[in-house]
């Protein structure tokens, strides 16, 4: 934890990357932090600029939203939001327009609030959703957060894991075209990303066993290679190579039975082979708002369940209950990833202590 962060107990300080200009991002956050009691939970910093802010406080006549604006961490108030100048230029704002500016100056927001979490200014990250085609430039080749910061922190292997209060589903593969999707389900990739939700339902959710449920590929499972030859080849050694290696993993199940007979309620995470998979019955079953965590990484970053929704963006229309909760989460896992660090640290000596009784 950051020097700020640990002089306030109990409030991380929590980076805000606006996402795309043009998009719901500002105008969810602004309204996520007019709320005061948001400073009670947290210390946030918006990497933007004060125009951008001043721009969309105007614009949602949001009286209730304060900040101070900041270029370095030391002038850090605890008790107000702050907004971390990462521009000064003059930059024309269009809501709902997707151009070239809405992604230069996402990915720049991007990039600060990286830097700020290697050098643990920040504790951790939320981050406001991109649009992945304008954001893409030479120093932003990716197809979204997840392997953007993968690369940034040179995490071996990162997880897009969707949780809320009743479910929790992580993706073998994430914006890879539906043509490709069979040539990522290989017992190597299943392993590895199992390893990394359980890692994390422990670590992250305090979880102590956590039950993983691993979803098939083809329609019924393959009905045992008669609709395709994944579940045999690949998912399920690799579920037996899990059970092996500890895991309580079970599977592969058929997913539109699984989701329709609420078998998820079983589990404590659920990992689908593809994108529409996991994210269609998460989007449409589970309960609360739902949001997105990148599993496997040494940090902790979160962001809503939604994208840039440009059809709505500048109409003070946007709900922020989903970047609401991806604050909360963010701040929950922060919290959770210490106690586990304290519980586990140096167990020879707990462990002899309590033989002494002490």
């Amino acid at each position: 934890m950051s020097t700020t962060a640990s002089a306030q107990i109990n409030r991380p300080v929590i980076g805000i990357s606006v996402g795309d200009l043009n998009s719901i991002g500002t105008e969810v956050i602004i309204k996520t932090f007019a709320d005061p009691r948001m400073l009670e939970l947290c210390t946030p910093v918006i990497f933007a600029s004060n125009k951008t802010i001043n721009f969309y406080r105007k614009l949602l006549n949001e009286n209730n939203f304060n900040y101070q604006s900041i270029k370095d961490f030391n002038r850090l108030n605890p008790k107000q939001v702050s907004v971390f100048n990462c521009w000064e230029e003059e930059v024309q704002i269009t809501p709902g327009i997707l151009n070239e500016t809405g992604g230069k100056y996402a990915a720049r927001s991007l990039a600060v609030a990286i830097e700020c979490l290697k050098n643990k200014d920040i504790d951790g990250l939320v981050t406001a959703p991109i649009h992945k085609k304008n954001i893409q430039s030479a120093d932003f080749n990716f197809t979204g957060h997840t392997p953007y910061l993968q690369n940034a922190f040179q995490s071996k292997d990162v997880l897009m894991f969707m949780t809320a209060e009743n479910m929790r589903v992580g993706l073998l593969t994430e914006h890879v075209p539906v043509t490709e999707i069979a040539k990522y389900v290989t017992k190597e990739n299943i392993l590895s990303k199992l390893n990394i939700m359980k890692d994390s339902l422990v670590k992250d959710f305090g979880i102590d066993k956590p039950r993983i449920a691993v979803l098939g590929l083809n329609p019924h499972a393959g009905d045992e290679g008669l609709i395709g030859d994944e579940e045999i080849k690949h998912i399920g050694p690799a579920i037996k190579q899990a059970k092996h290696n500890g895991l309580l993993c079970f599977g592969p199940y058929s997913a539109d039975a699984f989701f329709a007979r609420e078998m998820f309620r079983k589990f404590d995470g659920v990992l689908a082979m593809y994108h529409d998979q996991g994210l269609i019955p998460f989007k449409s079953l589970a309960t609360g708002e739902g949001i997105n965590f990148s599993a496997g990484l040494p940090i902790v970053r979160t962001s809503p369940d939604h994208g840039t929704a440009f059809d709505i963006a500048g109409k003070n229309v946007a709900d922020e209950s989903s970047f609401r909760q991806a604050v909360y989460t963010c701040i929950d896992i922060i919290m959770q990833r210490e106690d586990y660090a304290e519980a586990t640290r140096n167990p020879l000596k707990k462990s002899e202590l309590a033989s002494e009784g002490l």
